[in-house]
C-alpha cells in the first residue's frame, strides 16, 4: 500500500513544479477508421444536449483525489478544453459510433424524423491515481416527433475504471470509462425507441 502512495506524492510532486513543462490532455478516444460502417443507423435523429459538471472538478488543471478527502490541483497538468467540454465531446463522438448517427446538436434537424436528446448531469468524477478513474452520471433521454406525444427516460451509471498512477494511465481510464457510458446510453436509447416501456440499464 505505500509504494502508490509514495508514487502518487511524486507524481503530485512534480505536477507542482513551477519549473515543470505543461502537458494538456484530452478525454476524446481516437476513433477507428470507419468504426461506424458496421452500426445501422437508428430511427431517430440525435442531438447531444448539455452537460454539467461538478464546479470543483472543472477546472482547466487535472484535479486528483488524494487520502484523508482532500484534493490537489496539477498546475501543470491541463486539459486540452474545459473539462465539460472534453466530456461532452467525447461523450457524443463515442454515442456517433455506437449510434451509427450524427450529433445534429446546432444542425438543422429533418422534418418528420424523431428526435433523440440526451442531457447528461456529471454529479462525480474522480480521478485516484493508482486506484481507479470514475465517473457517476444521471443522463435524461428525450423522444419528440411530429404528430407523437414527447417522452422521456431519467436513468443513472457509476462506472468505476482500474488506473495506474500515472496520469496517462489516469486519463485514459476516464476515456474506458465514457465509454463504456457511451455504450449503455446507445443501447439503452435503441431499445427504448421501438419500445417504451423499456427500462433504465
Amino acid at each position: 500500500m505505500k509504494t502508490p502512495i509514495l508514487l502518487l506524492s511524486a507524481v503530485v510532486g512534480l505536477a507542482a513544479c513551477s519549473s515543470a513543462p505543461t502537458r494538456y490532455y484530452t478525454l476524446m478516444s481516437p476513433v477507428a477508421e470507419g468504426a461506424a460502417a458496421g452500426v445501422a443507423a437508428p430511427g431517430f435523429q440525435f442531438e447531444m444536449a448539455t452537460v454539467r459538471i461538478p464546479a470543483q472538478v472543472d477546472q482547466p488543471q487535472l484535479v486528483v483525489r488524494l487520502d484523508g478527502g482532500t484534493l490537489a490541483i496539477l498546475e501543470t497538468q491541463r486539459w486540452s478544453a474545459p473539462l465539460v467540454d472534453e466530456f461532452h465531446d467525447a461523450l457524443a463522438s463515442q454515442l456517433e459510433v455506437k449510434l451509427g448517427t450524427r450529433n445534429l446538436e446546432g444542425l438543422p434537424k429533418q422534418a418528420g424524423r424523431p428526435l433523440l436528446s440526451l442531457q447528461t448531469d456529471v454529479r462525480r468524477f474522480d480521478s485516484l491515481p493508482g486506484r481507479y478513474a470514475l465517473i457517476d452520471v444521471v443522463w435524461s433521454l428525450r423522444l419528440r416527433g411530429e404528430g407523437a406525444q414527447a417522452r422521456s427516460l431519467t436513468c443513472s451509471s457509476q462506472i468505476r475504471q482500474p488506473a495506474g498512477v500515472e496520469l496517462e494511465a489516469l486519463v485514459l481510464a476516464h476515456q474506458q470509462a465514457i465509454g463504456q457510458l457511451a455504450q449503455s446510453i446507445a443501447s439503452t436509447a435503441r431499445r427504448w425507441a421501438q419500445v417504451p416501456s423499456t427500462p433504465c440499464p
